[in-house]
């Protein structure tokens, strides 16, 4: 028998702390107990009853998983990772000494199809890096009390481009990471996704942004490189903000859409493009697994329409 029941009033907490001991990224946590809240809201709203975890049936999992593909139309990874989100909680039950099976286990995902995920491609690059080049013209111009936040954002924005570090290790990164020279540097990521450490080398792109940055970057008691520099307390930038900046250079730029995740995908496939190794790809990108990298080497629809037009030549 349990010895505790959790219902949803004091579930989430225990479950936060939980996953946080894991050493589960920022992100993720964040993600899994939005994931459980909609969970709870549906079960309740469904069955009539006050969501707690003995309570919770595989019947119930299947109905939710036919629920966010029927009624929500979700994608399969969409469907997946609330699945997963769940699994976790009812690990975490099964510890906790709350339910004793666990009512996921047999569940299955949504299959899915491996597509090639979003990135820019030259032409939207170079569009990217003319939109900075104006922004930042335009702050001298008229926003001179802007120029050090701008140059702080056109620095963060290609950094990201040139180094493919995910949002959480680039905001979290402080002076002491990073060394650099006119001809080499590199970066040392403390707490990558799984807790994993890894030294990224800084090519003269990324060396040239840090650099810049580095060269304006206001004098303050926090360690973070990347700081709110118009805020009024010292403090490193959130990611909120950083994707705000991506969002109005993505306008700027004419960009349908840009994220930290597409600057991230977009530096693999540019190594994946100069036929560097998947291995190589691998480590720079802190994967565990080849076959997590292995996306940037499948085609998109811009790789098939470029195979297709060269039998025209």
């Amino acid at each position: 028998m349990p010895n505790t029941i959790q219902t949803t009033a004091n579930i989430f907490s225990p479950l936060e702390k939980h996953l946080q001991d894991k050493d589960v990224s920022i992100l993720t946590v964040r993600g899994y107990l939005s994931d459980v809240q909609q969970f709870a809201g549906w079960f309740e709203k469904s069955n009539s009853e006050t969501f707690n975890l003995p309570a919770v049936t595989p019947t119930d999992i299947r109905e939710y998983r036919q629920f966010l593909q029927g009624t929500e139309k979700r994608k399969a990874s969409t469907v997946n990772r609330k699945l997963a989100a769940l699994a976790a909680l009812m690990r975490w039950g099964i510890q906790s000494g709350q339910i004793t099976t666990d009512p996921t286990e047999n569940v299955k995902s949504v299959q899915q199809s491996v597509s090639a995920p979003r990135w820019l491609d030259k032409h939207e690059q170079f569009a990217l890096q003319r939109a900075i080049e104006k922004d930042q013209q335009l702050a001298q111009l008229r926003y001179p009390r802007r120029c050090v936040t701008r140059r702080r954002d056109a620095s963060l924005t290609l950094f990201l481009l040139h180094t493919g570090l995910r949002l959480s290790e680039v905001i979290a990164l402080e002076l002491s990471d990073v060394q650099v020279s006119d001809r080499k540097g590199n970066v040392l990521v403390r707490r990558g996704k799984g807790n994993k450490q890894r030294n990224v080398p800084l090519n003269s792109e990324a060396r040239k942004a840090i650099q810049d940055w580095l060269a304006v970057r206001p004098q303050v008691s926090d360690t973070f490189i990347w700081i709110a520099v118009e805020a009024a307390a010292d403090d490193g930038i959130s990611g909120r903000a950083v994707q705000r900046i991506l969002h109005r250079y993505a306008q700027d730029a004419g960009l349908s859409e840009l994220t930290p995740h597409i600057l991230r995908h977009t530096f693999a496939k540019n190594l994946a493009n100069n036929n560097v190794g998947l291995e190589k790809i691998a480590a720079l990108l802190g994967h565990s697994s080849l076959n997590t990298t292995r996306i940037y080497v499948t085609p998109d629809a811009r790789d098939l329409e470029r195979a297709v037009e060269q039998l025209e030549q």
